[in-house]
């Protein structure tokens, strides 16, 4: 068994190879092919730029049916299952937007000079300017009803020296290649970084395939067959050898990673006791820039407040979907939610969740090293509660209840599980308020990880002057790169206007989340958080709920509204969430 870690992501074994791994050679021949263009990029017109994306929109719908048919099979899903068509959602879905979203804002700095925000900016109590970013059109407020995000910039950003879209106004003199280390779970992640690197900083890109998903590679490369074409934009398979020859090659400038603190110590410290010194000095062993998302024990903070029955078992079965999300293998899903032992409806919600577990399907475990990372965790907490099979190689649905939170090293507090696990904690408060700002110190000061956090608080409780203060001090003193009230934070992921990353601030030697930001697709410059405001309930069940049998149709309108802008989807998408 290994050993529980003191902070951070416990280790995951490398998965076995699905695909013939590329030769040194080859790797060598896709660096040379994007250095070549690394400079034209930059000076290429934005017209073009904007027909490059329109392409791959076209031609990742054109292969987004035979995509999440074989990446669903490769999750043990079958067609009739209701969660189906999540490869289509954290797939070819993510994909067209965040190509959609980039086209829309440069087609607006090419018409009118600007990035086209749909509000403007303003100022919040205490100098923060705030930039709202969704939704971005009608169509977005038609699809995502009640929904609405804004950006919050770093505290020294005012609105005169509020910027964005540098990469176009004054563009670098040197182009620059990155190196992409894709994540192993959604294959949008590839892509969408890749169109990330290529649009906001200007960078062209060798992408390379994770062991764990590279047989859907081709799937990605269709997608991004317009930039392949162009000769910015390279996919390459391979496995530990194939990263390290990348990150130490001449021609790589600069490196991106969706993966673990673990994966993103190795690549900036080195492996082993040198490593560790190394680690411990600060003394990174490259000098390459280092962007990445690594992950977290994402809170999720339960405000006290009048909850019916009905919205017990709402936010039970919520929480439960969140959780069974891609089988719990996100780094957006949440680990730990947060309750005020006082509250009355505490163990109410508790027992929600175990009705929501016990009733949610298994999943296949697919990600390497789950059960061993299940057992670590059990083993701290031999009173989890456990829902579905039980056999030697399965990892059910795990409740861990009232877990101490007086112990900050515990496992649950200080290590993301990547598989079926959330835990449940208590804190005391004098009041409801009290409680809220008891829950913001402990998500903030013992829980690892600043990429997400969820605030879920009833309206009558937002409508009370104390309770919709005590809520907007908790969002304001959060250190979280995304935090969703009423909505789950995972949602930020695939706004795309919305910036996605940890909190700014962590040095090199403890980088827990990690560095930087992506989509963003404002362009928006120093971006401290992402806040999502929803309502409270949306229908009958919860976005994307583990139990919604239209969810596979609903996903195909949405993809077509994303890709063409089909207003005549919508009474269908209505018509679905009915019948979910």
């Amino acid at each position: 068994m290994a050993a529980t870690p003191t902070s951070g992501a416990i280790a995951i074994p490398e998965a076995d190879a699905k695909v013939r791994h590329n030769t040194t050679t080859e790797v060598d021949d896709a660096v040379a092919a994007v250095a070549a263009n690394k400079e034209s990029w930059l000076q290429l017109p934005l017209d073009a730029k904007i027909q490059l994306l329109e392409q791959t929109i076209r031609d990742t719908v054109a292969a987004s049916d035979e995509w999440m048919a074989e990446a669903a099979a490769g999750k043990g899903l079958a067609p009739g299952d209701p969660r189906y068509a999540e490869e289509l959602a954290t797939g070819p879905l993510q994909i067209v937007r965040h190509a959609r979203l980039l086209a829309q804002t440069l087609k607006s700095l090419r018409d009118t000079g600007q990035v086209g925000l749909p509000a403007t900016p303003h100022i919040r109590p205490g100098g923060q300017v705030v930039v709202p970013v969704f939704p971005t059109s009608k169509l977005d407020a038609a699809t995502f009803v009640g929904h609405k995000a804004e950006v919050w910039l770093e505290p020294d950003v005012t609105i005169p020296t509020m910027r964005t879209a540098t990469l176009y106004r004054d563009p670098p003199s040197e182009g620059k290649v990155c190196f992409i280390l894709s994540a192993g779970n959604f294959t949008a992640g590839g892509v969408s970084d890749a169109l990330h690197k290529l649009f906001v900083d200007g960078e062209v890109c060798v992408v390379k395939m994770n062991p764990v998903n590279e047989h859907l590679g081709r799937f990605m490369e269709r997608s991004m067959t317009p930039f392949v074409r162009e000769g910015v934009v390279r996919f390459v398979y391979g496995g530990v050898e194939v990263g390290e020859h990348l990150v130490d090659h001449p021609q790589v400038d600069t490196i991106h990673m969706t993966a673990s603190d673990k994966t993103h110590d190795a690549v900036v410290f080195g492996d082993g006791d040198e490593g560790a010194k190394r680690k411990q000095a600060n003394e990174p062993l490259r000098d390459k820039p280092v962007s990445s998302e690594l992950g977290a024990v994402n809170p999720v903070i339960i405000v006290p407040g009048p909850w019916t029955d009905g919205d017990l078992d709402y936010h039970g079965r919520y929480l439960a979907s969140m959780l069974s999300m891609n089988a719990g293998f996100t780094c957006l899903c949440p680990r730990v939610v947060v309750q005020h032992r006082s509250w009355d409806q505490r163990t109410a919600l508790l027992d929600q969740i175990r009705r929501s577990l016990a009733e949610c399907p298994p999943r296949d475990p697919y990600y390497p090293g789950a059960r061993q990372r299940w057992e670590v965790f059990l083993a701290a907490h031999p009173e989890a509660e456990a829902y579905g099979p039980a056999g030697q190689d399965d990892v059910p649905w795990t409740l861990i209840p009232d877990v101490d939170a007086s112990d900050p090293d515990d496992v649950v507090f200080r290590a993301e599980a990547f598989n079926s696990i959330l835990a449940e904690v208590a804190l005391d408060g004098a009041d409801p308020d009290d409680y809220l700002d008891q829950a913001v110190e402990f998500c903030n000061d013992t829980l690892w990880g600043t990429l997400s956090a969820t605030i879920l608080v009833h309206p009558k409780t937002l409508k009370s002057p104390a309770g919709a203060a005590a809520v907007d001090r908790a969002v304001a003193n959060l250190r979280y790169g995304t935090i969703g009230v009423n909505v789950w934070a995972g949602t930020g992921y695939g706004l795309g206007s919305t910036s996605w990353g940890a909190f700014p601030g962590h040095p090199l030697n403890d980088i827990q989340s990690g560095r930087g930001v992506v989509h963003n697709t404002y362009l928006l410059e120093r971006p401290q958080k992402t806040v999502i405001h929803a309502p409270f309930k949306l229908g009958k069940k919860p976005p994307m709920a583990y139990d919604q049998r239209t969810f596979t149709t609903q996903i195909r309108r949405l993809l077509r509204v994303e890709a063409f802008g089909e207003w005549k989807q919508l009474p269908g998408i209505v018509k679905d969430g009915v019948k979910a």
